[in-house]
């Protein structure tokens, strides 16, 4: 296996200047927060300009950073002493960081073009994008810190952007709940990632990537390694909505559709994976806690898919979509070496044609008055053609047709998994069946079968601001899995960053192996029961009360039953006798010590009462109980 590459220090040229990538939006953000309503009648186009501009910069430090030899693709620069004696902040800019980079900010930049069109008539419109600058800004110090420091500020940088962002439309009260929701869940992931980073620098004393790259090997135990292994997991758990910290995702489809473009498809939802990868010298030498991101992986690919079976809300079943498909990469990226170039590969893939598909949704909510029930559309192919063409491309895409995007790289994950562990590659096998059906009972429903609309609706095609982003998204839904995966040309190109395995796969055109064949047989018959259920036969307007596992996956697999019961419930209890023992207990004995002082004072003060005759009577008392005491003593 070979190792990767050392990080070199680096000066000039245009990676000296990438931290204009985020100056760029971060610069955007604060103009557009800061200059108020003076900014609205050209703030969106600002929104634009500084992502576009952060995109300039990532394709001009990618292709200096192609220019290189190999082993000399790990670019380190420092900017500045952030906690004297722990860390300095800098950048990295190696294979994996420029990937992430270019996804971001192109398919960032795309998002913000839409939006133009999609947010037209809000009001807030100037608000929107900063908070999309402000994303993509803290997105980008995630994967471009070269540091766990710095990794951790664009982690909660893209917190508190998704909170906004989801919460947007905050006079809606399940808009303001969903971003509370998120905000909270996304904390317990948060919690583990911060212990898991303390842990870190109390092992090696290091937390910058180029130290810590060279010191995991020998210099802690077992245990140590595994714990931090899962502690990191848990914080990508809580930012990729896996299980067990899944619940808030498909609960923020609330927010505008170009965030859940922007955060859960392309972006924030993949942080969890960059994680896992990024941090791949102490899970190899974890084999506990890789196994864990594995099992974690095929869990929530089979969970998502069996939510996204029942959803009739387009962008919930998108969600649910989202669940799974970050599973599979999840999958891949707990395989090690042999794992990661599919991980990566599929998430940038996903990146186009998940984006590609929200965005699509986006443009029928805006045909149909907002409307996302599923129920509620059909026959849309003849009146949208440019949206349905671009979304069935991203459909074929992630249900894994050959010879386009997600055909390559999920394939690619699946094979891989098989050779380590074949329960665990035929159970992604069945969530690829899954997600066959899940996704044509999507397409049957919304493009085909007869007219469901609503007597006031009037579908007609989205403007050229909107529909080229499903344009050129499609593109890439179609070519770039085959670009990255062919030839194993994506897996040498990270290899620097992440490192080769003992034997390179084999890929060729029409697929990878035996399980390719099983896996699209069950794509296959998924496709054909949801034609049978939602194309040839009739869509009733109002959903069937449906089996157990239709109510099970409608209510997202009991997800916010389980929290309540398992977290909140014991919560509260644990919360009321917590204030039963300050009240009865910490209160009462200060308040009892105050009451008792005060009582004995309040019977004492009876003795002063200013006559003379009193203190008389008691100096007498006093001088004979004295006299007698004198006394007594004398006489023993």
């Amino acid at each position: 296996m070979q190792s990767p590459a050392e990080i070199v220090q680096h000066s000039g040229g245009v990676i000296g200047v990438s931290w204009l990538m985020i100056a760029l939006p971060l610069l955007g953000a604060a103009i557009l927060l800061l200059g108020g309503r003076r900014t609205n009648k050209w703030g969106h186009f600002l929104g634009v300009a500084m992502s576009l501009g952060a995109f300039v910069v990532a394709v001009l430090s990618f292709v200096e950073l192609t220019g290189l030899d190999p082993d000399q693709r790990r670019r380190a620069f420092e900017l500045f002493e952030f906690i004297p004696g722990m860390v300095n902040m800098g950048m990295l800019i190696d294979p994996l960081s420029i990937s992430f980079a270019l996804l971001i900010t192109g398919v960032g930049s795309l998002i913000h073009i839409y939006s133009i069109g999609y947010m037209s008539h809000d009001r807030d419109r100037r608000r929107f994008f900063a908070y999309l600058n402000l994303f993509v800004a803290a997105m980008l110090l995630l994967v471009l810190s070269d540091n766990y420091v710095g990794l951790f500020i664009g982690w909660e940088g893209v917190g508190l952007a998704s909170y906004l962002l989801i919460g947007f439309w905050q006079h809606k009260p399940s808009a303001a709940t969903a971003a509370q929701k998120a905000f909270i869940v996304n904390r317990v992931g948060d919690f583990g990632l911060l212990i898991g980073i303390f842990t870190i620098w109390t092992t090696f004393g290091s937390l910058a990537f180029a130290d810590l790259t060279q010191q995991v090997t020998g210099q802690a135990s077992e245990g140590t390694l595994t714990a931090i292994g899962l502690l990191l997991l848990l914080g990508a758990c809580g930012k990729s909505a896996q299980l067990p910290l899944q619940s808030w995702l498909l609960d923020a489809m609330e927010g505008p559709t170009p965030v859940s473009a922007l955060i859960h498809a392309a972006t924030m939802v993949t942080a969890g994976v960059y994680l896992v990868v990024r941090s791949g010298a102490f899970f190899e030498q974890a084999p506990t806690a890789q196994l864990v991101v594995t099992i974690v992986g095929v869990a929530t690919l089979l969970a998502g898919a069996i939510i996204g079976c029942a959803k009739d809300d387009i962008k919930k079943g998108l969600a649910g979509s989202t669940m799974s498909q970050i599973g599979y990469m999840m999958l891949g990226a707990g395989l090690g070496p042999a794992g990661y170039a599919f991980a990566i590969g599929h998430l940038i893939t996903h990146g186009f044609f998940k984006a590609n598909m929200f965005l699509g949704a986006g443009s029928v909510m805006h045909a149909m008055n907002d409307e996302v029930d599923m129920r509620r559309y059909g026959a849309l192919f003849p009146v949208m053609k440019v949206t349905a063409v671009t979304f069935i491309i991203g459909y074929l895409a992630i249900i894994g047709f050959p010879m386009l995007s997600g055909y390559y790289t999920k394939e690619g994950i699946i094979e891989t998994a098989m050779e380590h562990n074949a329960i665990l590659g035929w159970l992604a096998v069945l969530g690829a069946g899954l997600t066959g059906f899940y996704m044509s009972r999507m397409i049957f429903m919304t493009f085909f079968g007869k007219k469901r609309w609503a007597d006031d609706a009037h579908p007609h095609e989205s403007p050229a601001v909107m529909t080229w982003p499903l344009v050129i998204l499609s593109i890439g839904s179609i070519g770039l899995g085959a670009f990255l995966i062919l030839g194993n040309r994506f897996m040498n190109f990270l290899s620097p960053a992440v490192g080769l395995p003992q034997e390179l796969p084999e890929t060729h055109v029409f697929g990878f192996g035996p399980a390719a064949l099983a896996t699209l047989a069950l794509v296959a018959a998924g496709a054909a029961l949801a034609w049978f259920r939602y194309g040839a036969a009739e869509v009733p307007a109002v959903a069937p009360r449906g089996s157990f596992l239709t109510t099970f996956a409608r209510r997202d697999l009991y997800g916010d039953a389980l929290n309540e019961a398992l977290l909140m419930r014991p919560g509260q209890w644990l919360t009321r006798i917590a204030v039963f023992f300050d009240n009865r207990g910490v209160d009462g004995l200060v308040n009892g010590l105050a009451a008792g002082i005060g009582g004995t004072s309040g019977r004492l003060r009876r003795v002063q009462n200013g006559y003379v005759r009193s203190y008389a009577l008691s100096i007498l008392f006093g001088a004979a109980a004295v006299v007698g005491a004198l006394l007594y003593v004398g006489n023993m």
